[in-house]
This record gives structure tokens, sequence and C-alpha cells, in this order.
């Protein structure tokens, strides 16, 4: 197996002392004093293993992950289910022992399901993946898992569908009115699972229905329930980004913010992370902000220099 801890440490001291050397700070902010109290300041900031594959080539083992972002200086990490290679318990059990020695917290789980389709089977064959999903991090002593709608998939490729800013076409003789009920309801059938593990379902401002804020909206005050809120990404919303992530706010359970060092993959925004910070403190969020790094620069420079960003910005 390829050293990835030992490739990515070559280029974090510099990129560390880079950020150092900028003080870290976002438009201007300045630096603030440490509490008298001793309380802590602000959000703490996770990484998402994402951040360290983002679908290129071989898969980096969750494992090396967590000792990158405990090197890195990160509070926690969430997983991204589709990267990892093994699921037995004796596997999710050395992770949370990995994890507990380096000081981090495992904070999150991010999943994929679908249920925006017009089987029944097909839906039910989601949920049961969902419930999986539940089980999965309750075993791993993960919090909060992040779900989907999911979409109609008429847009043959995740990269044209990019193209086309997230918007897609419903199936022909249907319309997202027909989908909000499948979506609504399979979530329903997750719940009880959910609360009997103290899984938190993160219903993520993504693609298909959660393409608004009002169509996140719908879905979680439709079903009404302390285990479904919502988990804000700050790089979906294409257009008027800040307006609508106000909007989600008072919902939000967690927090998943890109950075786009060196140009997106997909798609580049400049966010205001000061006046995202804004939002969430007059929202009283005190959650964790887990880094979605999604730029073209090299990560072992790029991911340091996001963590210096975010810390400046999500402080007291």
């Amino acid at each position: 197996m390829k050293n990835h801890r030992r490739d990515f440490l070559t280029k974090v001291a510099s990129a560390a002392a880079l950020a150092s050397s900028t003080g870290g700070l976002a438009r201007g902010e300045e630096a603030a004093s440490p509490l008298s109290s001793g309380a802590r300041q602000g959000n703490p900031i996770a990484v998402s293993t994402y951040s360290f594959w983002r679908y290129r080539a071989e898969k980096m083992p969750i494992e090396d992950c967590i000792e990158l972002a405990a090197e890195m200086g990160f509070d926690a990490v969430e997983i991204l289910e589709k990267q990892m290679h093994r699921k037995d318990n004796a596997y999710l059990q050395s992770l949370k022992r990995r994890a507990f020695l380096a000081g981090l917290s495992l904070c999150g789980m991010s999943t994929h399901q679908d249920f925006v389709s017009p089987q029944p089977e097909d839906r039910r064959a989601n949920v049961e993946k969902t419930i999986r999903s539940i089980e999965l991090a309750y075993q791993l002593g993960i919090p909060t898992i992040r779900v989907n709608t999911g979409r109609w998939g008429t847009t043959p490729s995740f990269d044209e569908l990019m193209k086309n800013r997230g918007v897609e076409p419903p199936l022909e003789g249907y319309t997202d009115e027909d989908a909000y009920p499948w979506v609504i309801d399979a979530l329903k059938d997750c719940l009880p699972v959910a609360e009997r593990c103290g899984v938190v379902l993160g219903l993520e401002n993504h693609w298909g229905l959660g393409l608004t804020p009002q169509g996140v909206l719908r879905i979680v005050d439709a079903i009404d329930s302390p285990w479904l809120r919502v988990t804000m990404d700050t790089g979906n919303f294409l257009e008027d980004p800040y307006e609508k992530l106000e909007e989600i706010a008072p919902q939000t359970a967690f927090v998943q913010a890109k950075t786009y060092f060196g140009g997106g993959t997909w798609y580049t925004l400049d966010i205001d992370y000061q006046r995202v910070a804004k939002i969430l403190r007059e929202h009283e969020y005190r959650g964790y902000v887990s880094l979605e790094y999604e730029g073209r620069e090299d990560a072992r420079t790029a991911i340091p220099k996001s963590l210096a960003l975010l810390r400046s910005v999500f402080k007291a």
C-alpha cells in the first residue's frame, strides 16, 4: 500500500508556514485575543476524508486521513462512506481507537441515497441502504449523517449536471411535485432507526429536490422531527448563496465548507466566509464546520491553507 501520509507530509510543513506568514486571515480579519475564561473560541473545524481523495485514482484509506487530519491540526474528521474499503466491526472499532488516540472526534459521515424514483422497490432499497448507513454511523460513534434527496437521473453524467448548474429535467410524465412525497415518506421510514441509534439525519442542500432552500425546508418542515435537520453545504448554492444559506441556517445541524484553491474542479465560488460565519453566529450555530476541499491545487498545500482560513473566520 502506498504511504499516503508520507507523501502528504512532504508538503504540509511548507503550507503551514505559508498560512502562518499570512496569519491565515481572510478579507482583513484581525486576530482575536484569547478569552480570559479559557472557553473554546468558535466552531470546531473538521475535515472530510473526501478532501484528501476527491474521487481521484486510488482511494486513500480512512486511517491515513485520520492521521493526516491530526498532524495538520484539525479537531475532527468527517468520513465519506463511499471511501471506506472495509465495514467489518473490527475495522470500525480500530478507526474509533485511532481517532481517539489522535485527539480527534469522528463527527459526521456523508452518505448517498436516491429517493427520487417512481418505483416503490427502488425507494425501499434506498431506505434500507440509508438504515445500514445509520447503523454504521452508530457503530463508529458518529452522531450525524449527510443524506440527499436523490435526483431524476435524466442527465447522463455528473460533469454534464454541473455544466447545467445542477438543474435536471424530471422523467417524462412526472414532475418534482410527484417526487416530494416519495422523499418525505422514505425519510420518515428511516427516522425510527435514526432515533434508536441517536444519529441525526442532515438533509443537504445538494442536487435534485435539495437544489433550493425551499426544496430542502419543504421536506424538513413536512417531517418535523428532531432527528431530521439540515446539512449546510456552503458551495452548493451557485447563485445568490448568502440569502439562501440564511434561509436554511435555523435548521442547520452540520456545516460542510468548500474551498477552491487553484480553481474548482467543476466550478469556482469566491465564498465570503466572514459573511457565512456571521450568518451562523446570528443563528447560534455552535457545531462543526467540516472542510470539503474541491480545488485543483495539490491537497497537501491547499488543505492546511483551508484550515487556516476556516480557523480565522469561525472563531468567537
